[in-house]
């Protein structure tokens, strides 16, 4: 759902929490057998002095934190949701101190796809940087039914009123943020599970994170992979802290937030290096193709764009718009690569973007395109990166899907 509906109540001042994580230097993330590393204190956001609860995303406050933390060192990602019996059998084995169901999927914003993790407040909050952990008000906001990030992601995401839209198109969910947040490696924003039916797709379970306590986790990677079956990733967390995520296991793509996400599906894929990935030969099969279309001749992206693309560009030919796009500029649709310097997969990897014209279409520039193209392409279910917080004016994604008869 998005803003429609939601009431604001007084919130707690985040003074007293703030001051307490201030004096505690020793607040972060734990380290084996209990101790702490400095972890900067969560923050409310400067623009948020009051809760935005929504009354259907709402569950049960968590209380007082009344366990000790767990160090997440494993994190196992599936298509599906692992059984009871699966996360029976990978809690049994005796270098695993404590394991968290979790659900986790991603959204793609602004051309990056960012993880979110569905939770308990009252029990995953154990795995989180103790800073993060020990904040009453960051759990009670979740619980409250808003979403806790950490800060640079926060602020560049979320809009003048505080809010952040997971996916794209008009069908995605918006969600307030509730408090600036350090969080688990590879998890970007964390909600609570009640907002799994709003994801579309989303399931809850799908993910668990695994605490070793003093036991280096890649001594059970093996073992836990047999338990998991191969379709599902696990993840040291450790290389993951140093490299952003696991080269040497493959990962999951699991798109939800808006109509886009169940165009896209799921699939695995391996880092091959470079900033490039390989998806699941299957997938491509499936989803992406190589056909001719106005103006670019043969393109190669995902099959579902198609007919939103060629509608919009014939537009483009009938209004004598056709020199505004340069065939010789055009930088490609599918490309399966992360975001620069990052390990966000872009909205290429999945075939559902395009580059126009990009010499003169810098990020952080208004750009050259022309207005009378980009309004045809937002008419035939577009977004523009033009309109983003940090600019990119030469890409265009596939936002909603939109009947082209």
């Amino acid at each position: 759902m998005g803003r429609q509906g939601r009431t604001r109540v007084t919130a707690l001042p985040l003074l007293a929490a703030l001051v307490c994580c201030a004096l505690l230097a020793g607040c972060g993330e734990e380290g084996p057998g209990g101790t702490t590393a400095p972890t900067p204190a969560p923050e409310s956001p400067a623009s948020t002095t009051a809760a935005a609860a929504d009354d259907d995303n709402t569950v049960e406050a968590p209380g007082r934190l009344d366990d000790r933390l767990y160090r997440p060192d494993m994190l196992i990602f599936s298509r599906e949701q692992l059984s009871d019996d699966v996360v029976r059998r990978v809690e049994a084995l005796k270098q695993v101190a404590q394991v968290e169901s979790i659900g986790l999927a991603q959204v793609t914003i602004e051309n990056r796809a960012l993880t979110v993790a569905a939770v308990d407040p009252a029990t995953y909050r154990r795995f989180s940087p103790s800073g993060t952990a020990e904040s009453q008000e960051v759990w009670d906001r979740v619980a409250g039914g808003e979403v806790a990030a950490p800060e640079r992601i926060a602020q560049r995401l979320q809009d003048k009123d505080g809010f952040i839209t997971l996916g794209s198109g008009s069908d995605a969910p918006a969600i307030h943020v509730g408090a600036y947040a350090p969080q688990v490696v590879t998890v970007d924003l964390v909600v609570n599970r009640a907002w799994v039916d709003d994801l579309e797709g989303m399931v809850f379970g799908n993910g668990l994170l695994v605490s070793t306590d003093g036991f280096d986790p890649s001594t059970i990677r093996k073992p836990v992979q047999q338990i998991v079956g191969d379709q599902a990733s696990v993840q040291d967390l450790d290389i993951a802290s140093r490299l952003g995520l696991d080269p040497n296991v493959t990962q999951t793509a699991y798109l939800t937030g808006g109509s886009i996400a169940s165009v896209v599906g799921t699939f695995n894929y391996t880092v091959i290096g470079g900033g490039r990935i390989a998806p699941d030969p299957a997938w491509v099969a499936a989803n992406i193709a190589t056909e001719p279309v106005p103006i670019l001749g043969n393109v190669t992206c995902h099959v579902a764009l198609f007919p939103q693309l060629r509608a919009a560009l014939e537009e483009v030919v009938s209004r004598g718009l056709a020199d505004e796009i340069h065939p010789d500029e055009y930088a490609g649709c599918y490309y399966p690569r992360f975001i620069a310097g990052s390990t966000s997969l872009s909205n290429h990897s999945f075939g559902l973007a395009l580059d126009f014209n990009v010499p003169g279409n810098q990020r952080g520039t208004v750009g050259e395109m022309d207005r009378d193209v980009v309004a045809i392409f937002k008419k035939w279910g577009f977004a523009w990166g033009g309109d983003w917080s940090y600019t990119d004016p030469m890409h265009f994604e596939l936002a909603q899907v939109v009947d082209p008869r």
